[in-house]
């Protein structure tokens, strides 16, 4: 290790480093992220999973505030998932006690006594989100100025998964707010895997001061990857079933209801077998990945809850069921093995359809090229503006309205100030918000929209599908959606939660719960949830597998070579026009293979002249249009049918708080968000080779 580095910190944590810890010293990330943070500069830490990023944030800072002598709260450890924060929980608490320090785990699970006592008695060390950051803002229990005096370092951990969705935009405001309380400037800490422009990151977490990249953002190709396609849920369990026996597996799924049907096909096979998602109650979840951290022989089946970094011990294999859409998730989820002295990292992709045996070839691709995904906040957060609106005059009613657009504007200084202005005259106008004299407060359309239990709903960028507590007794299990507990004409309902069936006895909708008891029927899950959309680079490199463009190593077995033979047999006839496949179909329409996501499809559309018939998907665009491509690339975009198209997708927009905004300003945010130009500029001057 950097011996200058160690030398920098405090002295009790180099006697615990080395004597109570046993380290023979610091990683190199964490040797060179301690001169930066004890400097106090704003750091991006990037490292793989399990490549001792918090120690690297966590034990600098530990040494800042055990020589500054900083008081309590002083650090705000942000999580994306309240299930990493009780991971983190033992660990950091251990650390911070080498400096006499202590940690507090603050979120919606945590009871309201442990709260209290923790009001009465201040951690130095915050564990929370931020959803449970703005409940402190806007509650009358919390001393504001004492709790947020303090605040010298905000660490966000998996700053990558916050910025990438509104969670992102809100953590930033809520930062804004809680700095209004600090007496001295906040540090910002970020800690994140590799991703595609960590300096545009850094700029967009950090706002103003000194900052710095730490550890690296190249992509590592040293690992056994392999594609295989089984073609089916019931072939892929027996496959798990046989492979690698006497092992601990963590495998992969990408939705709730495949983690459900394969725990129960893996039971059936005899295979001890745990399953987590995030429709688990949380103590179902943490019995799960106990047991799973303890245990040897047998397999864990989780959804994306188990990406981000929770320890479930050292892993032998990981194991995806179809493909992640991303390469950034790709990596995350390989992170999880290789961990064990003497282990490689690995990864084995058990492909149940065409469309996953192709995606998995190209997030392969893109990896070995590697390639990982810029990180991009969504645009246009208009709706965080007025979430934030509503949060500041909850936190100080009566504030002057020029005091709450001014903090508004500072928020979010990318957005335009004259509009933020005009939005809170919108909410003023539609009483969501009430002015008196220039003293702006919650108005009763507020109260309406919000003001359920103690403006609870407030709390959170997403807007959550209502979902029924399932109950066995005292035990709660979990949630299912509504539509699942509908009463069936062939019999009982029979649910599918935890890996095991569960008989619907019956439902109290008041109280938002189902009762239920074991049953041996064959249960089923459901839960709502939208599809997801794959990246213009993604598709990209799908399309250069499916028509034999480079000669990338994919790892194929031998199913998946004869798979990606079948597979390329999809596309028949096709010419090419420019960078696009262009199929005529037997209707007499066109099906534009342009391999370039939906975003960019749905702009592609709009050029081709919507009629109304148009069908789009992540690979191809179909219509009745015949546009040469030649005279696409010539034609500007149409700002007219993109307003238009806009306002069609608002009228049904999920968009939160899109009722505290003009409906143009909704279609703004929807159009910019559903619809990529920039890539399509791309795609359309973008000359491809020839036909094979």
């Amino acid at each position: 290790m950097s011996l200058d580095a160690f030398e920098r910190l405090h002295g009790a944590l180099q006697y615990h480093i080395v004597n109570s810890m046993g380290w023979t010293g610091l990683r190199s990330t964490q040797a060179d992220a301690v001169v930066p943070i004890l400097d106090g500069k704003h750091c991006l830490i990037l490292a793989p999973t399990a490549g001792g990023k918090t120690e690297a944030a966590f034990i600098p800072v530990l040494s800042r505030m055990a020589s500054e002598e900083w008081p309590g709260p002083s650090v705000l450890y942000v999580c994306p998932i309240k299930a990493l924060l009780n991971n983190l929980e033992s660990r950091l608490s251990l650390y911070a006690g080498f400096v006499g320090r202590t940690v507090q785990v603050w979120h919606g699970d945590v009871g309201q006594g442990a709260k209290a006592r923790a009001r009465r008695s201040a951690p130095d060390i915050l564990l929370t989100t931020p959803e449970s950051l703005e409940g402190m803002l806007i509650s009358t229990k919390v001393d504001r100025a004492s709790w947020f005096g303090g605040v010298r370092v905000v660490i966000a951990d998996e700053l990558h998964a916050f910025a990438g969705d509104d969670r992102g935009w809100h953590l930033r405001a809520v930062i804004k707010r809680i700095e209004a309380y600090a007496r001295l400037p906040i540090q910002r800490l970020g800690l994140s895997a590799t991703v595609g422009n960590p300096d545009e990151l850094l700029d967009w977490f950090a706002g103003s001061g000194e900052r710095q990249i730490v550890g690296s953002s190249s992509v590592s190709t040293d690992a056994d990857v392999t594609i295989d396609h089984v073609g089916s849920m019931t072939n892929a369990a027996t496959v798990i079933s046989r492979l690698h026996r006497g092992s601990k597996r963590l495998v992969f799924c990408d939705s709730r209801s495949k983690v459900e049907e394969l725990g129960v096909a893996l039971r059936s096979l005899n295979t001890r077998t745990f399953v987590s998602h995030s429709s688990l109650s949380a103590s179902e979840r943490r019995l799960a990945e106990t047991a799973f951290a303890e245990e040897q022989d047998c397999v864990i089946v989780a959804t994306s809850t188990l990406e981000l970094g929770i320890d479930v011990g050292d892993l032998d294999y990981v194991i995806q069921i179809d493909s992640p859409s991303t390469v950034s998730s790709f990596l995350q989820r390989m992170g999880r093995a290789g961990r064990r002295t003497g282990s490689r990292r690995n990864y084995l992709f058990l492909t149940t359809t065409d469309e996953a045996f192709l995606l998995a070839c190209a997030i392969t691709t893109l990896w070995r090229e590697k390639y990982v995904e810029h990180i991009a906040p969504p645009p246009l957060p208009w709706h965080m503006v007025a979430q934030q609106m509503m949060a500041l005059v909850l936190e100080h009613p009566g504030l002057p309205r020029h005091e709450v657009v001014d903090v508004a504007r500072t928020q979010f200084p990318d957005l335009d100030p004259v509009t933020v202005a005009t939005a809170f005259d919108f909410m003023a106008a539609k009483g969501i918000l009430f002015v008196s004299s220039g003293l702006a407060s919650m108005g009763p359309e507020g109260e309406k929209l919000f003001g359920r239990a103690h403006f609870l709903d407030l709390l959170s960028a997403f807007a959550s599908p209502m979902t029924l507590a399932a109950r066995h007794g005292s035990i709660e299990l979990g949630n299912v959606d509504p539509m699942a507990v509908q009463q069936q004409k062939d019999g009982p309902t029979v649910l599918l939660l935890g890996g095991r069936s569960w008989k619907v006895n019956s439902v109290e909708w008041s109280r938002r719960t189902v009762w239920v008891e074991p049953s041996d029927e064959k249960g089923k899950s459901r839960w709502l949830g939208t599809s997801r959309c794959l990246g213009f680079e993604v598709c990209q490199a799908m399309r250069r597998v499916l028509l034999k463009e480079g000669d990338a190593e994919l790892g194929l077995s031998k199913r998946g070579t004869q798979q990606l033979d079948e597979v390329r047999d999809l596309i028949t006839a096709p010419e090419r026009q420019g960078s696009l496949v262009l199929e005529h179909l037997p209707s007499g329409r066109h099906r534009w293979w342009t391999f370039a996501g939906a975003a960019v499809n749905s702009a592609l559309l709009l050029r081709l002249g919507d009629s109304g018939s148009t069908r789009v998907d992540d690979l191809w665009v179909e219509t009745d249009a015949d546009v040469p491509v030649p005279e696409l690339i010539q034609q500007p975009a149409d700002h007219s049918a993109i307003a238009a198209f806009g306002v069609r997708l608002a009228e049904r927009s999920e968009l939160k708080f899109a009722a505290c905004l003009r409906f143009d300003l909704v279609a703004a945010v929807v159009a910019r968000r559903l619809l990529d130009e920039a890539n399509l500029c791309r795609l359309l001057t973008t000359t491809s080779p020839s036909a094979d």
